[in-house]
């Protein structure tokens, strides 16, 4: 009897585990899924046409490395400017940046082509052991509206295994087997070769096609990293650049200037300004979220970008910004690659009359700053 009983036991603790596992998989399952739908991104009244990159590499369809592409075209003509949000998911000012403009922005001369998740697969996953929050939220008129954290390189769900080294294959330059993953070092791509390099080989092929004249970058950079709050360009963009940090710094945004090194090879602003005949830059911000002195990473470092770590490394002079209790919120940081986009033009537009880019609704930096991204977001229908 004691046997029947103890037989009884142990299969009714079987049952309790396997229903365990069974609801842990079940929950699990629903994260990953999760993961992959899209925050929603609104056309805004200067969208006159939405695409897939898939149009310009039609192999990209249907797979995970494809990503929308919104056309911005004003009445009469003129240049191209195209910005990447998204390279690096976690930069969330890159992002928003991007969804600001597709969401504000009004070409009255020339286009303004947009990517706002140039990897789209990063989107999909976070940092395994880093402890990011896998969203983010901000408040406006209409409701709460989300966006996704992501993860610097493509999800290893697309991409894998990882080689113990990666080879630029242009260059043939070796760097650690993950970059095989980072999109900011697979440039100018290659459409016969992973995943990654698909993707890069794909915009290199938009920029191409579309006779882009400029292309910004948008990125962000933990605060104990040399190259933030700074523009770096390739040596044909450098009249421009130099133009746009002067003007930024006209009106206090403090930002520097750096050369694209002709050495460090697969970066956006290095191959597009080699391989095609569009000017190429990148903007960097200070995200706190990234660093390794952070303390906990959860969806208000994200957001409002304070951190008492980093207020104290300031102090001991590790930085290369100023960090004080204020912090660096993703509004401000935000707000500062909208001021680079709308300086960027004015330089474009007086080096090269005679192809205008001509913009107006960018949200302008100081409104940004003091009221938040929320009146910028239109309402999700």
């Amino acid at each position: 009897m004691a046997r029947v009983l103890d037989d009884s036991f142990h299969l009714a603790r079987a049952w309790v585990l396997l229903a365990a596992a069974a609801a842990i998989s079940v929950a699990s399952g629903a994260i990953f899924l999760g993961m992959h739908e899209p925050e929603p991104i609104v056309a805004g009244p200067g969208v006159t046409a939405q695409k897939m990159l898939s149009a310009y590499a039609p192999a990209l369809a249907g797979t995970a490395a494809d990503t929308p592409v919104y056309v911005l075209e004003g009445a009469e003509p003129g240049g191209t400017v195209l910005l990447l949000g998204g390279t690096h998911p976690q930069e969330v000012s890159g992002l928003m940046g991007a969804v600001l403009m597709i969401e504000n922005a009004t070409p009255q001369k020339g286009r303004v082509i947009v990517i706002p998740q140039s990897n789209r697969s990063g989107f999909t996953h976070t940092d395994p052991m880093e402890g990011f929050p896998h969203v983010f939220e901000i408040p406006t008129p209409h409701g709460k509206r989300w966006f996704r954290v992501g993860m610097r390189l493509a999800n290893p769900v697309d991409q894998w295994p990882d080689p113990d080294l990666h080879h630029h294959p242009q260059s043939g330059e070796g760097m650690v087997g993950p970059e095989s993953r980072n999109l900011n070092r697979n440039y100018p791509g290659d459409a016969n070769g992973r995943f990654t390099a698909r993707i890069a080989a794909a915009i290199v092929e938009l920029v191409k096609a579309e006779k882009v004249d400029i292309v910004l970058d948008m990125h962000e950079a933990y605060p104990e990293y040399p190259i933030i709050n700074m523009i770096v360009a390739h040596q044909r963009a450098f009249d421009v650049a130099t133009m746009t940090m002067i003007y930024l710094q006209m009106r206090d945004i403090m930002i520097d200037l750096m050369a694209s090194p002709p050495a460090l090879r697969g970066l956006s602003h290095r191959e597009i300004g080699d391989h095609t005949e569009a000017l190429a830059l990148l903007n960097e911000t200070a995200n706190a979220a990234m660093g390794r002195f952070r303390g906990r990473t959860d969806e208000t470092l994200v957001v409002e970008g304070k951190d008492a770590n980093y207020v104290r490394a300031a102090g001991l002079g590790r930085l290369f910004v100023p960090f004080d209790a204020n912090g660096h919120p993703l509004k401000d940081r935000t707000a500062r690659q909208l001021a680079v986009i709308e300086e960027m033009l004015v330089a474009y537009n007086e080096t090269y009359p005679d192809r205008p880019i001509e913009v107006t609704g960018i949200p302008r930096y100081e409104e940004v700053i003091e009221k938040g991204l929320g009146p910028y977001l239109l309402a999700v229908k």
